[in-house]
């Protein structure tokens, strides 16, 4: 008995050190989506450069595309858009935009002001569209099947490195 009042407490030590290293090697930018291979949620938005024309979820249907979710004030936004740029000119699949909690006039500025990546922004000004897709922060960006389903979520700024080595390969075998 008095040689458990010293392993006990050794054990609790041992255990925690354990998910403290382990935690140390996790990526934050890994967060497991709730959405990875279920229906992308359904939307229907007003476009950001026309009020009067909607897009849909469901317009996307038979296409590999990707939904970036961004906005004016976002300032990773600005740090990814070259890629996104970049990407664009590839044609490697159709680009949605989810202009987040932004307002119209500031939105259109930007793009104005930095080019247009986007096949089609959908104008998301209250966020629930977003709040549906699980995001808690822009940018973000999903891979979607042609079937609707999410088969990829990057949070953060893309970079050359998450288009070469995760998105491009996941575009070609979706595509297959």
């Amino acid at each position: 008995m008095r040689s458990l009042r010293f392993v006990v407490p050794l054990l609790v030590f041992a255990a925690l050190l354990f998910f403290l290293f382990r935690g140390l090697k996790l990526d934050p930018r890994e967060v497991p989506s709730p959405l990875i291979d279920k229906p992308a949620p359904g939307f229907t938005l007003t476009r950001l450069d026309d009020a009067g024309r909607t897009i849909r979820r469901d317009d996307m249907l038979g296409k590999v595309w990707l939904l970036n979710v961004w906005a004016s004030w976002c300032v990773a936004c600005r740090q990814e858009h070259a890629t996104l740029v970049a990407l664009s000119q590839t044609k490697a699949a159709p680009i949605v935009g989810l202009n987040y909690k932004d307002t119209r006039p500031e939105g259109l500025a930007w793009l104005g002001q930095f080019g247009n990546p986007y096949d089609v922004s959908a104008f998301d000004q209250d966020g629930r569209v977003g709040i549906d897709f699980g995001v808690y922060g822009v940018p973000e960006t999903f891979v979607i099947d042609k079937q609707g389903m999410v088969r990829f979520k990057h949070i953060g700024p893309l970079t050359p490195e998450v288009l070469q080595n995760r998105i491009h390969p996941l575009l070609r075998q979706l595509n297959g």
